[in-house]
This record gives structure tokens, sequence and C-alpha cells, in this order.
């Protein structure tokens, strides 16, 4: 017996010299199949060891049951401003959800297990960079797809423009007269990071402001790849323990700024009079502690890859892409104030 992770229907239906529907019926348990042919269907789905996911099971109807949301986390702000804009937007369809975590160490691999259990027909991902493997085995499912904060040529898309958040937020901070710079990345590297990063560098550089590697520090915390309150706290005392500071700290996203912030009033700075601060997503609290952030419509991207997979369910415009890359925008607030 062969053993493949990505068998479809449409190689069950080959293998067996039938119809695609056919197959479909078979699976339904259709009385309208003769036996012969429904004997040299299931041969065919035990010789290729099919496990049929659930489009494959409701492809007569085309009618999708099931969404699937898979992401990273779903216990960060970040995530739940998202997934409220697919709450807020899935009222109008007639679908359960699941939402699957992949986990921060290799969401890619999470999202290949989840996919191979079959249990959704139509799915959107978050945050999951779509590799070679990931994008078959998503082609292979033959159901809709829209993603969240990746691209990919073949499918519907909502990405965000991390590297111009980075660049925004150091011109920003430029701007507002802050020449020693810092910057708080996560203990684990990846995509988003390196692409915050990257654009945060590049302002420096355009604007000719000296690099001082010292103040681009990480704390300890691999919770959540580094993206915590735990984590900006940790990063503060990492320059404390040099006993030099940057003038201004950029953070790689919202909850480190506020365990910076915490950290660095526990030492005596004044925000912003000693040291400006600021984070990436703009997150609600972020408004009442009065921080600055770089704002990614979390929620309204929800609400947008929402309504794009709702239309490729009901079929409208299914022969183009949307394929959308958001532009963040600098939410400015007192923590980071001109400096005098």
């Amino acid at each position: 017996m062969t053993t493949h992770k990505k068998i479809t229907i449409y190689q069950v239906a080959r293998r067996a010299g039938v119809a695609i529907s056919t197959v479909s019926r078979v699976l339904n348990k259709s009385p309208n199949v003769s036996p012969a042919t429904k004997e040299k269907v299931q041969k065919a789905i035990d010789e290729l060891n099919f496990r049929p996911q659930v489009s494959a099971r409701n492809l007569a109807s085309r009618k999708p049951q099931m969404l699937a949301i898979t992401l990273p986390s779903f216990t960060t702000p970040y995530y739940n401003e998202v997934l409220k804009g697919i709450k807020d937007r899935i009222t109008e369809m007639d679908l359960d959800i699941v939402i699957y975590n992949t986990g921060s160490k290799d969401p890619n691999k999470g999202a290949e297990n989840f996919l191979d259990r079959g249990t959704s027909d139509t799915i959107i991902t978050i945050s999951i960079p779509i590799t070679e493997s990931l994008n078959e085995q998503l082609k292979s499912s033959q159901i809709p797809i829209v993603l969240i904060g990746s691209q990919h040529p073949e499918y519907n898309y909502f990405d965000l423009n991390n590297r111009l958040g980075g660049f925004l937020a150091g011109e920003h901070l430029i701007r507002q007269g802050y020449k020693k710079l810092g910057m708080i990345l996560p203990a684990q590297d990846s995509f988003v990071s390196r692409q915050r990063e990257g654009g945060y560098r590049d302002a420096l550089q355009e604007f000719k402001m000296p690099v001082h590697e010292q103040y681009f520090v990480r704390g300890e915390s691999m919770k959540h790849a580094g993206f915590t309150e735990e984590a900006g706290f940790e990063a503060i005392y990492e320059l404390e323990k040099h006993g030099d500071f940057p003038d201004a700290i950029f953070c790689s996203n919202d909850t480190q700024a506020i365990g910076a912030y915490h950290a660095l009033t526990k030492l005596g700075f004044a925000i912003p009079g000693d040291i400006a601060i600021m984070g990436y997503d703009n997150i609600k609290f972020m408004k009442y502690l009065d921080i600055t952030s770089v704002d990614q419509m979390m929620y309204e991207v929800g609400v947008k890859a929402t309504k794009r997979l709702q239309e490729l369910i009901e079929g409208v415009n299914i022969d183009e892409k949307v394929q959308e890359v958001i532009q963040p925008v600098i939410v400015p607030r007192s923590s980071t104030a001109k400096k005098s």
C-alpha cells in the first residue's frame, strides 16, 4: 500500500478511472453508485491511502461548511484584533469555525499537519509564510483560501508592509528630534521582525543617523517568539546592565513596548523626557497608555479577508485574485513628543 500525505480526490478518480463526482458520491455513501464502481473507487482509496477532506465529501454541493483559521497564536492582542474582524464578518456566512494554533516555532509545519487532517473546507491563514511544500498542500486541497500577513502569487491575500512600518517608525523618531535610536527585537528571528528592523535601519541610513548596535537588544523570553511584555521588560534591563541607554526606543510590537514602558518607569526614567518609546500594531492599550504606535488596521484586514472569502465561496470574481498590501500609518502620542 502506498502512502502519501497529499493524495487528492483527483488522484483517486484517475486511479479508479471514474469522474470526480463519482468519487464524491462514494465518499458521501450515495445509493446511486453501482456496487462494481463503488468497489473500484474504494480499492483506489485503499491503495493510495487517501484521507478525504471535508471539501471532498462536499464536492457535489460545493458549499463549504467549516472555516479553519490557522495562526501561530490566538492569545496575543494582534491576532485577537484580526480574529474580531473575521468574527464580525463571518456572521453573514453559514460556516462553523475552527481556530488552529500552529505554534510560533514552525508555523508552516503546524499548518501542514493541520491540513493533513482534512477537517475544513475553506481556510484563512494568518502570518503563515507559504513555503513550497505548504503551497503544494494548499493547492491539492482544492478549497477557497485567503492569506493574511503573507503573500503568494497563486492566492488571494492581504499582506502587511512591515518594512514600511519600520521605516515610518524610524522617520518619526528622527523628525521628533531623537538622535540615539535603539530597538527591541524579538528573541526568535522571523520574517516579520527582519522586515521591521530592516525598515527601521533604512530610515537611519536615509537620514544619515549613526547606528548604535549596542542599542539593538533582545529579551530572553521565547514565549510567542519574544513578542511579549516579558521580552520588552527584559530588554530594558539588558541596556541597564551596560549603563547606557538610547534616547528613543522602537519596539517590535506593542506588547514589548508595554513591558519596556514598565521597566523604564521602575528604573526612574521619565517618558518621553528621558527616553521616548513607541510600539507596533496600535492595540487598544496603547491609546490608554498614550504610547505612539504603528497602525496596520488589523481589524479591517480581518473584515476584508473574510469578505473576499465569502466572494470566493459564492463564485464572485473567482478568476481574479485580490492581492493587497496594507500600508501602515503612525499614530503619534505623548510617548514620542518632540525632544526639547
